[in-house]
């Protein structure tokens, strides 16, 4: 290979250190994080010095000496729900402005997941966010063993503060809109019966129905898929019902793509269609749908801030709640 080809190489610490006439370990106390000992001049040196050879500190193994490794764990099921997606990309951002990195851990479902968390994983993080429905925060210390856990799904463990959306708020609107449109009949397509979060956000529905009078005819279990929402919708009888209430809004999609003859310029002609998450695709022309969400930026400033106070992550059992609202668009 031809040696003018190949890469420069990286600039060490004692690179910068030479060029600016110091031992390797005062250029070390200078490029620290941390305060540490070290004359105004010479961490005037050595900072130009960096600068002028392009020199970029080993995060990881400046982390090791502070016992951090500047690492974020999040646990999850899985992640091929469109709400995953936007809530995840806006989440890493926040996590990497605060200069900590992202592992997802993929936990799975049913006996793979409890084979899982049984066994443990290698990683060594500075805390954990756990989005998945089969961890509860004692199996998560023991993990990784840390107590720095962020609950996300529903579990309300003692020790472990925990994140979640105040949803019968904006579930309470979204029925009283389908109410004030002379809706009373209703069907609920949900996702998986099982999760904590899931649960609460039946019962939210139940309740709310039943106080504006609505009679629910059926509860319908998908997986908050779009091809299972696509698959419920061959059981809706569209003479019936008065309106469809999803618990996703990938459902609440397949629903408006298998009855979008009943959707005359996306508006109700049998029934009424309501989704939930306020996804970004709700947004754009062709799947105007009514949903429920939180503010996405409010949800991950709290996470945010929560992992910015590690003594307190691993020490207190805080349970913040971030207000849902309804958002009504066309097939509402």
């Amino acid at each position: 290979m031809n040696d003018a080809l190949k890469p420069a190489p990286e600039p060490t610490l004692s690179d910068v250190a030479a060029l600016a006439g110091v031992s390797r370990a005062i250029a070390s106390r200078a490029l620290s994080a941390q305060p540490r000992p070290v004359s105004a001049d010479k961490r005037e040196r050595v900072l130009r010095a960096a600068e002028q050879l392009g020199f970029r500190p080993n995060l990881l193994a400046r982390g090791l000496a502070n016992k951090t490794v500047n690492l974020v764990a999040i646990l999850v099921n899985h992640i091929h729900d469109l709400s995953d997606l936007d809530l995840f990309d806006l989440l890493l951002a926040e996590i990497q402005a605060i200069g900590k990195q992202v592992i997802f851990i993929r936990v799975g479902a049913g006996d793979h997941a409890e084979a899982f968390l049984r066994d443990g994983v290698a990683y060594h993080v500075d805390a954990a966010l756990v989005f998945s429905d089969f961890a509860d925060a004692a199996t998560v210390r023991r993990m990784f063993r840390n107590n720095a856990v962020l609950m996300l799904n529903g579990h309300h463990d003692p020790g472990a503060p925990s994140v979640t959306m105040d949803e019968d708020q904006g579930i309470r609107e979204a029925v009283a809109d389908a109410a004030a449109k002379g809706v009373r009949t209703a069907l609920l397509l949900t996702g998986r019966t099982m999760s904590l979060v899931e649960k609460a956000r039946i019962a939210s529905y139940r309740a709310a129905l039943a106080s504006h009078g609505i009679t629910l005819l059926a509860e319908l279990a998908g997986d908050y898929s779009y091809a299972s929402g696509r698959a419920l919708a061959q059981q809706i009888d569209v003479e019936a019902t008065g309106a469809v209430f999803c618990t996703s809004d990938a459902m609440a999609m397949g629903v408006l793509d298998a009855h979008r003859r009943h959707f005359p310029e996306h508006r109700p002609a049998r029934f009424r269609l309501y989704g939930f998450d306020n996804i970004s695709l709700t947004q754009f022309d062709a799947y105007p749908i009514s949903s429920i969400g939180a503010d996405k930026r409010d949800y991950v400033a709290q996470i945010v801030r929560i992992l910015n106070q590690p003594a307190d992550l691993a020490q207190n059992s805080d349970h913040v709640l971030v207000a849902t609202r309804f958002v009504p668009r066309l097939t509402g």
